[in-house]
Parts: structure tokens; C-alpha cells; sequence
């Protein structure tokens, strides 16, 4: 699913709120806060569904190694009428503890399948919240527009992983896993550009993706031209994307020695 743009490249936005493409060709409206809202209440129920999960298994360990009542009597009834000796041979101890493990085990599992959909609900919609907002970004992009010779598509395909979501905010991470801060200010954290523009001057093959980089040499990994209208990436560039990154790049890409 894809921003949709006007003719002038513009995304298209809907009562205030962007419109994406999907693959069908549909239009659809995308309803940030409501999607947040929906995010926030099954958080909250996932929430609540762990504590009552946490109380149960809780309740269940006070009892555990008894299956119920009737038995328990039984095995208390046993033990007054024989003597240590008798009960072991009896294998009345071990047959108790197992019938009680047994019956743990199928309480828990059918507590974790009660709540499963509601967990997997919530997965669901935070992966399609993290995809639009950063898919987003990427598209809107005034660096990417500026900057690179490679489309937003391929330019998230390559850098996308980099960035997560902290407080709605799209938030952009180095390859140690540090959140990237302005030069400018250094206490304070970078805004998608400045962390992409930072991500992309640590790659080591950025003078195939950037415009008009005009570099050589060992070192420049290849200066991006046009062949039959195509851009121009080297092999060994090429070699460094993923598999995502592979795909987009050889629509539009020509791939030289």
C-alpha cells in the first residue's frame, strides 16, 4: 500500500488525513488518531488480559498437584491409613502430582488461546500503524526528493529498519542501536530527515544513491548516471541491499560492473 500523489507529487489528503493506494487500487483513508485510539484500548485489554492470566495461574499454583476436591480427600485419606512406606509403594504422591500437573497445563493453555486473538488484533494493528507512519515519511520526504537519486520506495526499503516509533514520533536508530541527535543540538533528537540524511552518509556505498555525487575512484563505490534512462548502480553496491531493496532497485536501476 502506497501514498497516493497528485500530478505534481504531492500525497492526497482526505478530510486532513493522507490517502494511500492499495494494491487493488482502492483509496483508502488513513485515520492516524483513530488508528492510535484503536492501538491504545487493545493495549489496555491486552493489559488486562494478562493480569486476569497472571491472577489465574497464581490461583492455580496455590492448588498445584491437586486436581480437585474429591481426589484430594482421597490422597488425604490415604495418607492416614498407611504409612510412608506403603504410600510410596502405592505411587498414590507421584499419581497426584501428575494428574494436578496435567490439569495445570490445560487451564493455562486454554487461558493463553482465550486471549490470543486479542493479542494478535493488537500485533496487527501496530505493525500497520509503524508501516504507514514510517512508509510516510519516507514518501514526504524533502531529503529523499532532494538529495538522492533513488526513489522513497527503495530508499525505505534500505533504511527502514533503522527507525522505530517513540510517543508517535518517527525516530531514527545507528547501527549500535543509539538514537541519531541533531549537530545542531545535540541533546536533542534528530527529525527523520536530519536521521536519514545521517544514515545515509554512514553507508558505504551513498555515491551510488546520492545526485550528482560525480565521485570515483576505489573508495566512491560508483557515481550514479543515467544508462537508456535508467540510474546506475554498481554491482557491489547492489550486492549490499536486501532482498526488498534488490527488487525495487531493478525496476528502475541499471546494474554496471
Amino acid at each position: 500500500m502506497k501514498l497516493k500523489l497528485n500530478e505534481q507529487g504531492n500525497v492526497v489528503v482526505q478530510d486532513d488525513k493522507p490517502v494511500y493506494v492499495d494494491d487493488s487500487g482502492r483509496d483508502i483513508v488513513f485515520d492516524y488518531p483513530a488508528t492510535l485510539a484503536t492501538i491504545a484500548r487493545l493495549n489496555s485489554e491486552a493489559k488486562g488480559h494478562r493480569e486476569e492470566k497472571e491472577a489465574a495461574q497464581a490461583q492455580l499454583k496455590t492448588f498445584e498437584g491437586i486436581e480437585d476436591p474429591t481426589k484430594a480427600l482421597k490422597a488425604l485419606e490415604i495418607v492416614k491409613n498407611l504409612d510412608d512406606k506403603k504410600l510410596l509403594e502405592a505411587g498414590e504422591v507421584d499419581k497426584v502430582r501428575q494428574e494436578a500437573a496435567a490439569a495445570y497445563e490445560e487451564k493455562l493453555k486454554a487461558v493463553e488461546k482465550k486471549y490470543a486473538p486479542v493479542i494478535k488484533e493488537r500485533d496487527e494493528y501496530r505493525n500497520s500503524l509503524f508501516g504507514e507512519i514510517v512508509g510516510g515519511a519516507f514518501s514526504r520526504s524533502k531529503f529523499i526528493a532532494e538529495k538522492l537519486a533513488i526513489p522513497a520506495d527503495l530508499a525505505q526499503a534500505k533504511f527502514g529498519n533503522s527507525f522505530i516509533i517513540e510517543d508517535g514520533k518517527v525516530v531514527g536508530k545507528n547501527a549500535a542501536g543509539e538514537r541519531i541527535f541533531r549537530r545542531s543540538r545535540p541533546g536533542e533528537v534528530a527529525n527523520f530527515d536530519e536521521a536519514l540524511e545521517a544514515l545515509v552518509e554512514d553507508y558505504p556505498y551513498r555515491d551510488t544513491i546520492l545526485k550528482g555525487s560525480g565521485a570515483s575512484g576505489s573508495g566512491a563505490g560508483g557515481s550514479v548516471r543515467t544508462v537508456g534512462g535508467k540510474k546506475t548502480m554498481t554491482r557491489a553496491a547492489f550486492d549490499e541491499l536486501d532482498a526488498a531493496a534488490k527488487v525495487a532497485a531493478v525496476k528502475d536501476t541499471a546494474i554496471v560492473d
